[in-house]
């Protein structure tokens, strides 16, 4: 015989057996749908600000929205779809995002440049912006379950998996790594990746400057640590990155040299600590490098635009100079000949972030660094751009198309 069924609205209470009442205290005031014999009859739909959940025996299944891609290729594949989670695991958390960080790198993952685990997957930065090795070890070991794409994000710890200490409901945190998934409402997090966001950043702030933040911490003081007298070659000043290198290499008494497509862009960087602005549409980058260096070169350049940069960086470089590559927005360089390197005994390094916050206490000194630089004044975070969440397609739109500047920020929408 065939049992008809309904659904009905209970407290979120009422989906967990009396032997696990330790439980309730870590669950939100939600409202709950289950599956009920027809003879009960339906009660009132929830608001739409409600999130909906939907319990499976012991578990409760959290139906939030997230941006999915099912095929690579541009802006336009990426779809705004429900998705479901579960409670966290041993060893996870589950936030509410509230605000979501936009890298250059989630354009690789969507292109299919950099491999995304499977799909369909949802957008977004894993913990290295460098290096293409870096991601594929990290997808291997920390492979989303939702497959979503992002990740950097901000939000506000809902769930704590079983036997989990140091976290609780209600905790502000902040990531930038793996699992992928940062474009959704909610999302699982191994708590490890984790990191507090004092109160005195902003959640817009933090979620823009975490991953870029690090990215920056490692470049200016682990990769190739700039120190007063040092001479530095920003490429893409005015990006979300390179604004934070100008401003904190300025900070660590260095001669600034940037970069930049234009004027508006030109004057952002002289305000983010350039001492020399080049707007490299109308000047000659290694004639004026040269210039303003007496003919002596830089001792480091940083490059994230990749092919269309790397000739100029090699002769700009003083000898026995180093040239971090840490991205490629205008694609992948050619072969490099050793010869390149050999004629000023050049150093050439492509970092990963994950090499250099390998450990908890590494990511903590380093995202530490960053959120003490914001709340001192050293770092001045521009979010420039938001979007909703939903409207992802046009903020990556927007990047390719280098109509934006600073940062990048997605506000999920509260209408589940």
């Amino acid at each position: 015989m065939t049992t008809r069924t309904a659904t009905r609205w209970v407290s979120s209470s009422s989906c967990f057996p009396r032997r696990r009442p330790r439980l309730l205290h870590l669950l939100p005031s939600f409202a709950v749908a289950v599956t009920t014999p027809s003879r009960s009859r339906p009660g009132p739909s929830p608001s739409s600000s409600r999130l909906r959940l939907r319990c499976s025996g012991d578990r409760i299944m959290v139906k939030a929205k997230a941006i999915r891609v099912h095929e690579l290729g541009g802006p336009e594949v990426m779809r705004w779809e429900e998705v479901e989670l579960g409670d966290p695991k041993e060893g996870e958390i589950r936030i509410k995002t509230t605000a979501i960080g936009v890298n250059f790198i989630d354009v690789y993952f969507r292109k299919g440049v950099y491999a995304a685990p499977a799909l369909p997957f949802t957008p977004g930065s894993p913990i290295n912006s460098f290096s293409s090795d870096c991601v594929k070890f990290l997808l291997t070991k920390f492979n989303s379950s939702t497959n979503n794409i992002g990740m950097e994000a901000v939000g506000v710890v809902t769930a704590v998996g079983p036997g989990l200490t140091g976290r609780k409901v209600g905790d502000v945190v902040a990531y930038a790594g793996n699992p992928m998934g940062s474009y959704a409402q909610e999302q699982i997090l191994p708590a490890s990746v984790a990191v507090p966001v004092p109160p005195s950043v902003d959640h817009k702030q933090a979620a823009s400057v975490m991953l870029k933040g690090m990215t920056a911490h490692v470049l200016l003081r682990r990769v190739f640590k700039v120190e007063s007298g040092h001479t530095v070659l920003v490429h893409a000043a005015a990006g979300g990155v390179g604004s934070l290198l100008c401003q904190w290499a300025n900070a660590l008494g260095a001669t600034v040299i940037g970069t930049v497509s234009n004027e508006e862009k030109a004057a952002q960087a002289t305000q983010d600590g350039c001492h020399h602005v080049i707007i490299y549409t109308k000047e000659d980058v290694v004639a004026r490098v040269k210039e303003i260096t007496s003919g002596k070169g830089v001792n480091v350049v940083y490059d994230s635009v990749g092919k269309d940069t790397y000739k100029a960086s090699v002769e700009c470089l003083a000898s026995r100079g180093f040239l971090v590559s840490f991205g490629q927005s205008s694609g992948k360089p050619d072969p490099i000949p050793m010869s390149d390197l050999a004629s000023k005994s050049l150093f050439l390094t492509r970092p990963s972030l994950m090499h250099y916050t390998a450990t908890r206490d590494e990511l903590l000194e380093s995202a530490g660094e960053v959120f003490a630089n914001v709340a001192n004044g050293v770092l001045r975070v521009r979010v420039n751009h938001t979007y909703l969440l939903s409207e992802a397609a046009r903020a990556h739109a927007d990047l390719e198309g280098r109509k934006t500047s600073g940062s990048i920020v997605l506000i999920p929408d509260t209408d589940s």
